[in-house]
Formats: C-alpha cells, sequence, structure tokens
C-alpha cells in the first residue's frame, strides 16, 4: 500500500505557487469575514492555515458530495483541479514552509488520535502521511480525561507552550481526533528599542525606510514590516470609520494589487501597539457557511478512514485556539485546531505613522505568499 501510494503522488501535479496563494487568499478573507459577523467590535486572530489544512486532511476522510463540499468550501475548483492535485500541493507547501532556517522559526504539524481497536484504512493514514507530515497516536478514549491530558501536552509542547488547552472535553464515543498546528516566530529586521515604548503601550521607531502605500480609493495605509529571514507582516491602516470598507474590499486580487503598490518609504515615526491577545474558538457553523454542511450532518460519507459509512465530525469538536504576540523585538503565535469524528494612520509631512484604533495585520510567509496568522486588533489589551 505504501508503495502504491508513493507511486501515484510522484504521478501528481501541484498548482503554481501564486494560484495556490490566490486560493488560500480567499479562503482567509472568507473565513475572516465569518468570523467578525460572529465577534463584532472584538479582536479577532486565527491561523488560515491551520483551518484549511485540517478541513484538508479531514477531506482524505471524505468521499462523494461529502469530499466536494470540503474542498469547494476551501475555494478550489474541483472542475479545474482534480482532488490529488489539491493534496499534492498542500504538500509542497508543507515542504516550502520546513525548510531550514535560523532566522524564522516556523513548525507546523498534524496528529491523529485514534481510538485503540478502531481499524483505520491503511490508505488514509499513508496519504496523511505522505501528503501532510501527518503522524498518528492509539488513544485510549474510554478514559477520556487522561486522553484528553495527552492531546493538550502534545501540542501545548509542540506550540512552546502557547497552546495549552485545544480541546476541553472528550467523550468515550470519540473514535479520530485530528489536531493540526502552526508556531511562528520571527524578529523584527529592525527593531524597536523598548525604551521608547510608552505606557499605552506604543512602540515606537524613527526614521524607518520600509515598504508603503496609501490606497486612495479605500482611505487606508498598508505598511510591511519584515522579518529576518522568509517572512512579513501586513499592517492595514483604516483612516476612522473605513474599516468596514476595507473588510469588504478584502479579496486576493485587492492584495495583490496592495503588495504590487508598495514602494520603500522613509517613515519618520512609525507608532505601533505592543499586544498580545488570543483566541479560543468554537467554529460551529463557520463550515457550514463555507458550504461545507454534509460532513456534520447524518448524511456524512466519511468511508475512506474506516470503510464504514457511519462517522460524523461533531460540530462541538471543531474548535480553533490561537495567541498572538508582538512587541519590539517581533513576532511569537500559534495555533492549533481540532477536529472530531488602533488603525487609524495619522499621515503629515514629516511622515507619521500611529496605529491609533482598528486595524489589520497578516503575517506570511514570503515563500509560498500564504497567510499564517490574520489578526484585527480593535483592543490591544484584549478582547
Amino acid at each position: 500500500m505504501a508503495l502504491l501510494v508513493a507511486f501515484i503522488l510522484l504521478m501528481a501535479g501541484f498548482l503554481d505557487s501564486l494560484t495556490m496563494a490566490s486560493i488560500n487568499n480567499d479562503f482567509s478573507f472568507t473565513l475572516y469575514k465569518e468570523l467578525v459577523l460572529k465577534n463584532p467590535d472584538k479582536n479577532i486572530i486565527f491561523s488560515p492555515l491551520s483551518i484549511s489544512v485540517a478541513l484538508a486532511i479531514l477531506s482524505l476522510r471524505a468521499s462523494s458530495n461529502t469530499l466536494e463540499e470540503i474542498l469547494e468550501g476551501l475555494k478550489f475548483s474541483l472542475t479545474e483541479t482534480s482532488e490529488l492535485d489539491i493534496h499534492w500541493s498542500f504538500g509542497h507547501l508543507f515542504h516550502m514552509l520546513s525548510q531550514p532556517g535560523d532566522q524564522v522559526k516556523i513548525s507546523i504539524g498534524s496528529i491523529m488520535f485514534i481510538k485503540k481497536h478502531l481499524d483505520i484504512l491503511a490508505e488514509f493514514k499513508e496519504k496523511a502521511r505522505v501528503l501532510y507530515q501527518a503522524e498518528a497516536s492509539v488513544t485510549d478514549f474510554q478514559q477520556p480525561h487522561e486522553a484528553k491530558k495527552l492531546i493538550n501536552d502534545y501540542v501545548s509542547q509542540q506550540t512552546q507552550g502557547k497552546i495549552k488547552e485545544v480541546i476541553s472535553h472528550l467523550d468515550e464515543s470519540s473514535l479520530v481526533v485530528l489536531v493540526n498546528y502552526i508556531y511562528f516566530k520571527g524578529k523584527w529586521k529592525t527593531s524597536y528599542n523598548p525604551r521608547d515604548t510608552f505606557k499605552v503601550p506604543m512602540m515606537n521607531i524613527e526614521d524607518l525606510t520600509t515598504p508603503y502605500f496609501w490606497d486612495e480609493d479605500l482611505f487606508c495605509a498598508v505598511v510591511e514590516l519584515k522579518y529576518r529571514g522568509n517572512a512579513s507582516a501586513l499592517f492595514i491602516l483604516p483612516d476612522e470609520g473605513r474599516m468596514q470598507q476595507v473588510e469588504a474590499s478584502l479579496q486576493p486580487e485587492t492584495l495583490r494589487k496592495r503588495k504590487d503598490s508598495l514602494r520603500p518609504s522613509m517613515i519618520d515615526e512609525l507608532y505601533i501597539p505592543k499586544f498580545s491577545i488570543s483566541s479560543d474558538y468554537n467554529i460551529e457553523g463557520i463550515p457550514q457557511q463555507l458550504g461545507i454542511r454534509e460532513v456534520f450532518s447524518t448524511q456524512a460519507d466519511l468511508s475512506r478512514t474506516t470503510g464504514a459509512k457511519d462517522l460524523r465530525v461533531s460540530q462541538v469538536m471543531m474548535v480553533h485556539n490561537v495567541v498572538l504576540d508582538v512587541d519590539e523585538t517581533g513576532t511569537e503565535a500559534a495555533a492549533a485546531t481540532g477536529v472530531r469524528a488602533l488603525g487609524s494612520a495619522l499621515i503629515s509631512n514629516p511622515m507619521k505613522v500611529i496605529f491609533s484604533s482598528v486595524f489589520l495585520m497578516i503575517v506570511s510567509d514570503t515563500n509560498i505568499q500564504t497567510p499564517l496568522f490574520m489578526a484585527k486588533v480593535t483592543n490591544p489589551k484584549g478582547n
């Protein structure tokens, strides 16, 4: 079986990086808008990549309409791209992210906790391992407290203690718990001096040359701050009262236009809040809004897991935990997704940019051009 799967994968292709980035951006922005609807006027922080990978691995278990709904919900067109090429494209993305580097630390992975004595199809496990580097661990769900501790301890270790509890409840009926985690730590290419951090606290840096663009159509400033290595943070700073307009414009082509318009500019004074925000979403209902419905119903076809069709995903157990820390040295962030069977820009001459109200932040790996984390900061001190 392993040789057969490996042969099939060698025959597969993958989407080019720009196409994959556009699809992932489309999914990210759609998901963002749903989270904003459910959490108005609150901090929003999530890892679109962690959620999309968890759903993509889930699709390996699915067949028929259940499979089509998941992949189309992830914004793939099955008339243009085969299922295998979609998975291979995610595998290529994983390969790009796992390239060794001493500047930016990115750790992403998945693990399946499988009920003891459950007969999982070998092909499913092998594809999950080869494509998504997904480990498998046999777990005794008849001891739910111990199983929950095992899962949470594993995720805590993989995210350097940033995510301490991704699963808050388990019961004896659990068959498979799929967890995807991502950890990011990057240092600013140009760091801030802690002595210039005010009580607000606002970090301040002077005479910074960095990519910048003023969007005259949407009345927002776009500032890119680079990390040491292959990563950057894009900050979108709308004028007061313009955030909804900016959010409505979030589309892959709009983001690409803004990035293409960035030019190295001298910012005399840049003020950014020092903040730490976290969220633990039960994302019940959000996949359904993306068209992913059948997998949560009694009509779900997850027969590629065990061969049986009487498995479904519990809505209660589709959870997503995220932590984002931004300080003078850089950014540290972590997210885990579990699936169970100040932004106003004040600009003057000399140029001064101040994050004085709501703003957006998108952390991306520059190799794959895909958002690792996306945040809307309405209150730097927390919700």
